[in-house]
């Protein structure tokens, strides 16, 4: 994400006392279950070691008040929530120079790109999550938006990371918002700093290879295999477009969605949540890679969100790339696959469950999954993407 970069909410939690061997090996099944587990411990570990590290980590967060600003001037314009429960959270990675460590990866020219977006809907039950990734090269309809310097913007057709570029996340929001008629609850926003931070801070995350890695603009020489990488590698593996893969844009989000199952796994581990020395670090560099809506901009915010997240099992998490084909009038951009792209937003916006897999036939959308004939239930969809439950090496 990462060109792009995306971050999540990472840390132990509530239910992370020990009942036996057993439990805890159940309880690596399933990440979300680590995820909101990590959180509560955020708060209990604090309140056990004092305020001054509570407080640290809570101020670590970036509020967005900017973001809520114009997206209250528009709030009557914003889609209707339709679902009681459900959340919609939309994850951004910038690609910003500006910062401690940002400046090696270019020069910083005032503005940044949203290169990896991921709206991530968690079901009011739930018990699934489903998480979709916006191409940045998307033709969508930006609306006019605030600018850095108090200006705004002329409504606009224009790939989609100009959003970020010319209005930061709330314009992100709003050009989401139009493009899906989804309601974005919450949003969060992280760095490449950040995202280094947070891959070192869990000594490397494992990745499977299928060949030897030689990008020399990424800086990655990796051998084929399994292999542990630290956060500048990962940065690098996640960047990376035309060196790995078959080049496109589609195949470099298969591999961030796939790294970032990989990265949950390894923080809700035991080796991660179980061990003060190193809870800590990975505590305050989640928390710092953060720029958040106001509401989660405190470590009670981030756990209230993920708390009930925890039984949801790694089956019924689920990444996708939203339909889409090369743009009509020119091929280095993107445009929505329809009726594919409005029947995925549907879904959503209805909390109704899609089914996703590695290969879909064509016509995937009027397929169903499990579904007897004559049952009366509402096929779900197939779209092409995976769940945290596929081992990436397998």
């Amino acid at each position: 994400m990462f060109d792009d970069t995306v971050g999540g909410v990472l840390g132990p939690g509530a239910g992370a006392s020990a009942c036996g061997a057993g439990l805890i090996r159940r309880r690596r099944r399933r990440w979300v279950r680590g995820v909101s587990a990590g959180v509560g411990v955020v708060v209990v570990a604090a309140a056990g070691v004092g305020w001054g590290v509570y407080a640290k980590l809570d101020a670590n967060i970036t509020p967005d008040n900017a973001a809520a600003a114009e997206l209250a001037r528009y709030e009557k314009e914003r889609p209707t929530a339709l679902v009681k429960g459900a959340q919609n959270i939309l994850l951004i990675g910038s690609d910003s120079r500006s910062g401690d460590g940002n400046a090696e990866y270019g020069r910083d020219s005032g503005t940044e790109r949203s290169d990896t977006t991921i709206l991530l809907h968690l079901a009011a039950d739930r018990r699934s999550a489903t998480a979709v990734s916006l191409p940045r090269d998307l033709m969508v309809d930006v609306p006019g938006c605030l600018r850095p310097d108090g200006t705004r913007t002329e409504p606009m057709f224009a790939m989609f990371n100009y959003a970020f570029q010319v209005g930061g996340s709330g314009c992100t929001i709003r050009t989401v918002e139009k493009l899906t008629n989804v309601r974005i609850d919450h949003h969060m926003v992280v760095d490449f700093h950040g995202f280094k931070d947070m891959v070192d801070a869990v000594d490397g995350v494992e990745v499977c290879l299928k060949s030897p890695i030689r990008d020399k603009a990424a800086k990655l020489r990796l051998p084929a295999g399994k292999v542990t990488l630290d956060g500048e590698q990962a940065l690098g593996y996640v960047r990376a477009r035309k060196s790995l893969g078959n080049g496109s844009d589609t195949d470099r989000m298969d591999r961030q969605q796939g790294f970032l199952g990989a990265l949950v796994n390894k923080v809700q581990s035991d080796d991660v949540l179980f061990n003060p020395v190193k809870l800590y670090p990975v505590l305050d560099a989640a928390t710092s890679s953060l720029t958040t809506d106001p509401e989660l901009a405190n470590l009670r915010g981030l756990y209230e969100l993920v708390r009930g997240l925890r039984n949801i099992p790694t089956e019924h998490v689920q990444f996708l790339t939203v339909p889409r084909e090369s743009y009509i009038y020119n091929a280095n951009r993107d445009q929505l696959v329809e009726p594919e792209a409005e029947k995925l937003f549907a879904r959503l916006r209805a909390d109704r469950t899609v089914a996703v897999r590695k290969q879909v036939p064509q016509d995937s959308v009027a397929n169903t999954l499990n579904t007897a004939p004559g049952s009366g239930v509402s096929p779900a969809p197939t779209f092409r993407g995976n769940t945290a439950a596929e081992d990436t090496c397998g």
